[in-house]
């Protein structure tokens, strides 16, 4: 029996196609491939027996004064697990080397070295794949003594281990137990692939230097063309290097997060597939990004986004989906997978997504910012399909729509969708008078100044003195901190402010956010959530560009002590400060670099 890990106490490794979380006890407890959204080789996080894991670890139960440390090697996605004991000081280290081919491949590799850099240390490797979630069975052929083949549904897991190591076989598994003096080092590889030639050769020692050599390069030389300078270097990076795992290199992608069915409530319902490309979450990805100086993972996902308006429109009529697979494919039909308990019991576990049938028109807006912060969206036909989209949105945004948080209580007037909206119309209007393109002006300009009249009547609460959910309440939403960043007020305007301080009162809570008030506000589902970190850190940036710098630095400084050890947040921060939902979750490290750059920029204009 394999116990549950917090959701914070993991890593995270990838190769720009997939990735991998290891905990902090040496296990890799989620790892699906070819590809992030595939099915899984190792899932135990969502079901300790039926899931599957692979331990590579030192044996230190029972040894007293033994203590685990993670790390990452600085500006890399190189993790080390540190084992420190009486007898002796060894490490693990996890790496995937990045793949940047414009191609998908079915061939993975998940290096892992142990090592002891003083006394000895007995080690032990349990390797247990259950492929497809859990649900296929797979056959087990030892090659030779450091050579293992798991065979199942649509790809093979090939265990390697150099010496020591010998693998010996347990019932469908493998095994192995060693012993590393001062200075020694072993290495074994998880490849997965589908083929009928498998070599039966592990890494050499030169091979495995020259991995993780090239590994560590790679991310050096991209967190060296980072143009940030500020006052939090390490936790802004950590934070992009977290983006670009999260990023599919072939079609340029960003994914919501890492994992599916990790909960937003432990015993809850609240456990979504999180593995997809969302309109929204990739668009204020790349604004950051770019913000940061990374503009060739901001241009590969406009060309993305421009596919997907290329491609036409969805079976509802709108021109776009608010969600996507990695690879542009719309169909993300969701089940339920009843065979996994789910992360501490907490079920149902889902797979695919039933909110990407929803609507939600905040899409168009953050569409037309991402595609905004380029002078070309793809050419003459790029603008005509864009061009195409505005139009139609003049004659569609009044209408209720699921909303930003995709609850499943009811279609309403939500304010940050027609926020959005008048985003799209307004920066439609200026990337047509800046480049010169056709546009019907008269009309975008009705439209947007119509959506904007509309927000101030209808989506103002006189007695909340603030602007509210949608129109027919008074409930106060956080999404709407992005307010001043879209440029519909500015940021000290006296509404504003008002709605500011109401949000303190209501939605805050020791600096921490809430989303809105499920009670107040019923979403269709049961059960309630945490904080969401995305909030909180747009909090922060909000506080920061409203002058009110003391209140922003103090809320910045104590939301970075609910990051990992390793600096990787989840969704949401729970009751007692744990990390809760999917994890890593790009919405809130997006959001930590925003607020940020604007604690940098404010407090320096202050200092001036």
């Amino acid at each position: 029996m394999y116990d549950y890990p917090q959701i914070a106490d993991h890593g995270m490794v990838g190769d720009l196609q997939t990735a991998a979380l290891v905990s902090d006890a040496g296990t890799i407890d989620w790892w699906c491939t070819p590809r992030f959204d595939s099915p899984s080789l190792f899932a135990s996080i969502l079901d300790s027996e039926r899931g599957g894991f692979c331990r590579l670890a030192a044996d230190l139960d029972g040894t007293a004064g033994a203590t685990i440390r993670q790390l990452y090697l600085a500006d890399t996605a190189v993790l080390v697990t540190r084992f420190m004991a009486p007898g002796g000081v060894g490490e693990v280290a996890d790496f995937m080397e990045p793949s940047l081919s414009a191609t998908p491949t079915n061939r993975h590799r998940l290096v892992r070295i142990a090592r002891v850099v003083r006394g000895s240390l007995p080690f032990s490797l349990v390797c247990r794949p259950r492929f497809d979630y859990g649900r296929a069975p797979h056959t087990l052929t030892l090659l030779d003594d450091g050579s293992a083949l798991f065979r199942g549904p649509g790809t093979d897991l090939h265990v390697q281990a150099s010496a020591p190591l010998t693998l010996h076989p347990d019932g469908g598994d493998v095994t192995a137990r060693f012993t590393l003096q001062a200075g020694e080092v072993a290495a074994v590889t998880l490849t997965s692939d589908r083929s009928d030639h498998h070599t039966t050769r592990p890494l050499t020692g030169d091979q495995v230097r020259d991995s993780i050599e090239a590994c560590r390069s790679f991310w050096h030389n991209w967190v060296r063309t980072s143009s940030y300078r500020g006052r939090w270097y390490e936790v802004v990076h950590r934070s992009a290097i977290t983006l670009k795992l999260l990023t599919y290199a072939p079609t340029g992608a960003p994914i919501a997060a890492a994992t599916m069915g990790l909960p937003e409530q432990i015993g809850g319902e609240r456990n979504w597939d999180y593995r997809y490309t969302w309109i929204r979450d990739a668009s204020l990805s790349v604004r950051v990004l770019i913000d940061l100086g990374f503009v060739e993972e901001a241009q590969a996902f406009r060309l993305w986004l421009r596919d997907r308006l290329h491609a036409g429109g969805t079976e509802s009529g709108e021109p776009l989906q608010i969600m996507y697979r990695v690879d542009g494919d719309p169909h993300l039909t969701e089940e339920v997978l009843d065979h996994l308990e789910g992360y501490q019991k907490s079920a149902p576990v889902r797979v695919g997504n039933a909110a990407a049938d929803q609507i939600q028109l905040d899409i168009y807006g953050e569409a037309a910012d991402a595609l905004a912060q380029a002078q070309d969206i793809g050419g003459v036909r790029g603008w005509q399909t864009f061009a195409g989209v505005l139009d139609w949105l003049a004659g569609s945004w009044d209408r209720p729509d699921e909303g930003v948080w995709e609850t499943r209580g009811g279609r309403q007037d939500f304010t940050y969708s027609r926020l959005m909206t008048w985003v799209a119309f307004d920066r439609g209007i200026r990337m047509a008078t800046a480049y010169s393109r056709p546009a019907d002006y008269a009309r975008w300009m009705g439209a947007r100044d119509a959506v904007f009249n509309q927000i101030v009547e209808r989506g103002w609460n006189p007695k909340q003195e603030a602007f509210v959910q949608h129109y027919d309440t008074d409930v106060l939403d956080a999404s709407l901190l992005l307010m001043p960043r879209v440029g519909f007020v500015a940021p000290r305007d006296p509404a504003w402010l008002s709605t500011l301080d109401a949000m303190d009162r209501e939605l805050v809570s020791d600096s921490l956010v809430y989303r809105y008030n499920p009670t107040a506000s019923p979403d269709g589902l049961r059960g309630s959530e945490g904080t969401f970190n995305l909030c909180s850190f747009l909090y922060v940036e909000a506080l920061a560009r409203a002058g009110r710098l003391h209140q922003a630095r103090y809320a910045f400084d104590k939301m970075l002590t609910y990051a990992n050890h390793v600096g990787l947040f989840a969704e949401e921060i729970g009751p007692s400060g744990e990390q809760l939902g999917n994890f890593p979750q790009a919405f809130t490290h997006l959001a930590l670099i925003g607020a940020a750059l604007a604690l940098d920029q404010e407090l320096d204009r202050a200092g001036r």
